[in-house]
């Protein structure tokens, strides 16, 4: 799993509406912190989806396998 939690901040600029970080300042959110985990989430998703796209055929042809032959070790399996 993608994990970011250990790795050091690092300044940025961004441009934000304006509209939205002024609520939000007013609602007292932590810009930094929220845009932080909101950028981690979509990478996380975003590094996934291309890994599920790059693999498709290795992942089709593994459950084709499984189809086709069954789980290796299925016989000894106690459930």
């Amino acid at each position: 799993m993608l994990r970011f939690d250990d790795a050091p901040r690092k300044a940025t600029n961004l441009s934000l509406n304006s509209k939205v970080l002024e609520m939000a300042r007013e609602l007292g959110m932590n810009v930094s912190q929220t845009v932080d985990v909101l950028l981690a989430e979509e990478v996380r998703r975003q590094y996934w989806e291309k890994w599920n796209d790059e693999n498709k055929d290795a992942v089709d042809a593994y459950n084709a396998r499984i189809a086709k032959e069954g789980l290796p070790l299925a016989k000894y399996r106690s459930f």
